[in-house]
């Protein structure tokens, strides 16, 4: 749409306040305006901000709507009779007002600009909405210029392009700066394209280089190319883009492939890395008992921290021998005698034995693992790479909590340190880290989420420069403080009314976008809310395709060089 287009009036203000949203009168067909258009008001020397959340038809009388006038008058009288009679109401969520100042051929303009320049008058900048625009002030749809005003250019540093207006395809950024701030989450029913859209934020990250990322990839969909399910073609995996020195794939377990190719290192875990904590986390999945905490503290204090994984695994639980009698007794290396011997419950010690079999089988947990991977790993977030750490053919929520808050565990532990030393003056400011946690709702539902090292990090860690991306399709499920503490919120279509709730939690603005996230173009349209966005707006988001990579080589990005891997992909 060309510029005279963009700026077009569609009506004019007629009623509304601050509590209730503001009333336009459309003086345009209803069908040029959409539920979330991004609006403009121009009221005086200042322009109020807003996105359209309802139309509404109306009559001057209730009988001009009832009674369908062609059938007893000319067409030109109807349709006159129309246009005095019949109406649409745009409601409309005023966000932000903007101070304009006079205009711009008058002679006050210029006094008020020289207050600017001189320092004597502040530099106008979007504020919350503190007043209401007049009677009948000029509405139109927001141009190119007033969303790189509110939401910056998308050449600006830091700012990246996650989506375009509906009517116009005017660019609409992030600002990544902000979004690492704060824990953040994106969120759709299933099939909406969560994953691609968590792909192109990462690509975002990395390309602008403003944290190291982590991301607990489950299902394998992130690091290598991959192929879409519902057209066939080819998804390109964020390695693949970026290349082997940027970004790393870790396989979990010694074996491991990822869509048969071998990671760039694998991930083993020592007995000695797994603590009586990260066995109690797994309370829903081993199915413990509340005995369990008493046992495992019996354990930890007769063989240590280190060594309990160790000495509990090599205990058998039917050992027996004869004694001198003749009579059946456990034997020295059987569960039994070692509970006998300290005074623990022999069943309940022969139950958690059972049970942690599932973790004393897997093969990505051994004494002596051939190098320290989590040292690898962090070590390589901190020198700004990022990892990606795929489960292979370890999908079991067993493998996904026990790996996943282990490893975090130990980052949260490295991070705190590196910040303090920082803060003491006797180290560099840490690398920011944004964790990537899919599935989220099995680490941060209500009953885990106490518990976890992930809701300490979504409540605490951003002092630390430490943030969570959550991906999810029933937040719901995640427990309400974590969703309290998110920022910025990207937003496909939800069917679900709790799911709605949950994501909009928090947001003074909630109960007028909840229809809005109902209707939603799955696979096409998302809400921005929160932190990382200045208001809430209505975006069609990025294809994560050729263009879209393209458009990322060709991007001006400091110490980057997308080029050699991009044009193998896609030459010219």
């Amino acid at each position: 749409m060309d510029k005279k287009q963009t700026n077009q009036s569609i009506g004019y203000v007629v009623g509304g306040g601050l509590k209730e949203n503001l009333n336009v009168r459309l003086t345009v067909p209803n069908q040029q305006v959409q539920e979330g258009s991004f609006i403009v008001i121009e009221s005086g020397n200042w322009l109020f901000y807003g996105i359209a959340i309802d139309l509404q038809l109306g009559a001057t009388d209730a009988r001009f709507a009832d009674e369908r006038s062609e059938n007893r008058l000319p067409p030109y009288l109807a349709s006159l009779l129309h246009g005095q009679t019949l109406f649409t109401n745009l409601v409309v969520l005023p966000a932000l007002m903007l101070e304009r100042g006079p205009d711009l051929d008058s002679p006050a303009y210029a006094a008020w600009q020289a207050a600017i320049e001189r320092g004597d008058k502040t530099e106008p900048r979007p504020m919350p909405v503190k007043t209401l625009p007049s009677h009948q002030a000029e509405v139109r749809l927001a141009g190119e210029a007033d969303i790189a005003e509110i939401f910056g250019k998308p050449e600006a540093s830091g700012n990246f392009v996650i989506g375009t207006t509906r009517e116009q395809n005017h660019p609409v950024c992030i600002n990544l700066d902000k979004f690492i701030q704060r824990s953040s989450g994106v969120f759709g029913a299933t099939g909406t394209g969560k994953s691609f859209l968590t792909r192109i934020l990462l690509a975002g990250l990395i390309n602008h280089d403003r944290a190291s990322v982590l991301v607990y990839d489950m299902h394998n969909e992130y690091g290598l190319d991959d192929t879409a399910s519902d057209s066939g073609q080819t998804v390109t995996g964020l390695r693949t883009a970026f290349g082997k020195s940027r970004v790393q794939i870790v396989g979990l377990g010694a074996e491991a492939t990822i869509r048969e190719e071998a990671p760039d290192f694998n991930l083993m875990l020592s007995y000695a890395d797994i603590t009586p904590n990260d066995i109690l986390l797994l309370s829903r999945e081993l199915d413990l008992r509340e005995t369990t905490p008493t046992t495992l503290e019996a354990l930890t204090q007769c063989f240590g921290q280190d060594g309990w994984f160790k000495a509990f695994k090599e205990m058998k639980t039917d050992s027996v021998i004869e004694d001198e009698d003749g009579k059946k007794v456990p034997a020295a290396d059987s569960v039994t005698y070692w509970a006998n011997q300290h005074g623990v419950n022999d069943m309940a010690e022969r139950a958690l034995h059972g049970k942690l079999k599932r973790l004393f089988n897997k093969n990505y947990i051994v004494e002596n693992p051939p190098s320290n991977a989590i040292t690898d790993i962090i070590e390589s977030l901190k020198k700004g790479k990022h990892i990606v750490l795929s489960f292979g053919k370890h999908e079991s929520d067993l493998d996904y909590l026990l790996v996943s808050n282990l490893l975090t565990r130990r980052i949260r532990e490295e991070w705190e340190k590196m910040t303090n030393a920082f803060r003491s003056g006797n180290a560099p400011e840490p690398r920011p880290l944004v964790i990537v946690i899919e599935e989220a709702h099995k680490l941060l539902n209500r009953e885990m989420a106490a518990q976890t090292t992930f809701n300490t990090i979504a409540r605490e860690m951003r002092k630390y420069y430490v943030t969570l991306l959550v991906i999810d399709q029933r937040p719901s499920q995640i427990y309400d403080e974590v969703m309290s503490q998110l920022g910025t919120r990207v937003c496909g279509w939800l069917g679900d009314d709790e799911d709605i709730s949950a994501t909009l939690s928090g947001l003074a603005s909630r109960e007028a976008l909840r229809g809005m996230l109902a209707r939603l173009q799955p696979k096409e349209e998302v809400l921005l809310l929160g932190w990382g966005v200045p208001m809430p707006i209505l975006v069609r988001s990025r294809r994560y395709d050729a263009d879209f990579w393209q458009s990322l080589k060709h991007a001006k990005k400091v110490d980057l060089n997308l080029d050699e891997e991009i044009n193998k992909l896609w030459p010219g």
